[in-house]
């Protein structure tokens, strides 16, 4: 990466330039790069680009690795033939019976990472996720209801994505006041889970036995039986919502700044927090909605990926990455752990969230001590 020096006062040159601050320059641009296209620059953090590249790395060996283990197994030069379109006796394995559901791991991961890095960064808490503030117990009373109601299986997605989208609803109502103060949302958010969450064992008490079953299922969240249909819905929401999610990119450098100091420098931090939420708890419903309550990934990935690039945000590209990279190893986990036994999904990324937990909790002690 080269150095790109201008006299002062001259013009910028047309064009692609790139300029990597080092020892003696700005300080403002330490680790970064100062990518300019015209008008327009972007500074781009040299560590998260290299994060971004070891994540995209082993989010393909572990696609070609779920892609590979099962019965039967096929060896990972078998696999990559597969996908080149060589022709191989594996096909069949690969492209009907396997690559559906890792695409929808790696889709369903990369949105719960999203809808994390925007929840968390707009309430400024490590522990505010869709299953904390309530949009993933929302979506699961409207998918019990559905499920124990006799309710026809391709209603159950669209109903429990109203209930996620009227959780989010009497979030922002209970939330919304005080500008959408990050404590006030949170604990709106808690209280919205903890009544949706008490209902929905209401109705699981008064179903019949199957259909409870049934619904605990789909609470438990598990990609089992689902492919190409779930994953073209996600990756639709994520599309439709692009223009947004590259200006979420661009906005959350401003949501840990107060609201006098982000107003001085020209902001509207109201409006803009609400833009961040809505979008995060719309990508939260519709994942919710097609691949069940998976929780802590929407929780863990966007903490994590802010750890591993040393930044003070959760970064949006590294959250979804690590996002879909945790989804399709816990699926993976879950195929084959207890084979021919599968375990949902969600039981694996439960066993990783807790664990977080407590050591968010053993590191938050240590800093108060």
């Amino acid at each position: 990466m080269t150095t790109t020096q201008r006299p002062a006062g001259s013009p910028a040159p047309a064009g692609l330039s790139l300029t990597t601050s080092r020892a003696g320059g700005d300080a403002r641009l330490a680790g970064r790069s100062l990518l300019r296209l015209g008008p327009v620059s972007l500074v781009i953090r040299r560590r998260a680009v290299l994060v971004a590249a070891v994540l995209t790395v082993l989010l393909l060996l572990a696609v070609v690795l779920s892609l590979s283990l099962g019965t039967p197994y096929v060896a990972p030069a078998d696999v990559l033939r597969a996908l080149s379109g060589a022709g191989t006796p594996y096909d069949l394995v690969v492209f009907d019976l396997r690559l559906p559901r890792v695409v929808l791991a790696a889709t369903a991961g990369a949105a719960f990472g999203i809808a994390g890095t925007l929840i968390q960064s707009v309430a400024r808490n490590p522990l505010a996720s869709p299953d904390v503030i309530g949009i993933t117990q929302g979506a699961g009373l409207a998918a019990t209801v559905a499920l124990t109601s006799g309710m026809a299986a391709v209603l159950v997605a669209p109903t429990a994505l109203v209930g996620g989208l009227l959780a989010a609803v009497l979030l922002f109502a209970l939330g919304a006041r005080h500008g959408l103060a990050a404590q006030r949302f949170v604990l709106a958010g808690v209280a919205v889970a903890f009544a949706f969450r008490a209902l929905t064992e209401v109705v699981m008490l008064t179903a019949d036995p199957i259909d409870g079953l049934r619904a605990q299922i789909w609470l438990i969240g598990t990609l089992a039986g689902k492919g190409w249909t779930e994953a073209a819905w996600i990756a639709g929401t994520l599309l439709v919502l692009l223009p947004v999610l590259a200006w979420a990119g661009w906005a959350l450098n401003s949501t840990a700044l107060d609201d006098d100091t982000a107003r001085g420098v020209g902001l509207r931090p109201v409006a803009r927090r609400i833009g961040l939420a809505g979008a995060g708890v719309l990508v939260a419903a519709m994942v919710t909605a097609q691949v069940g309550a998976v929780d802590f990934v929407a929780l863990v990935a966007p903490q994590v990926a802010r750890r591993l690039v040393r930044a003070e945000r959760p970064p949006l590209v590294c959250a979804a990455l690590l996002g879909a990279l945790l989804l399709v190893l816990a699926d993976l986990a879950g195929r084959r752990l207890l084979a021919p036994t599968q375990l949902p999904a969600g039981v694996l990324t439960a066993a990783i969230g807790g664990p977080y937990l407590i050591f968010l909790l053993l590191r938050g002690r240590r800093r108060s001590s």
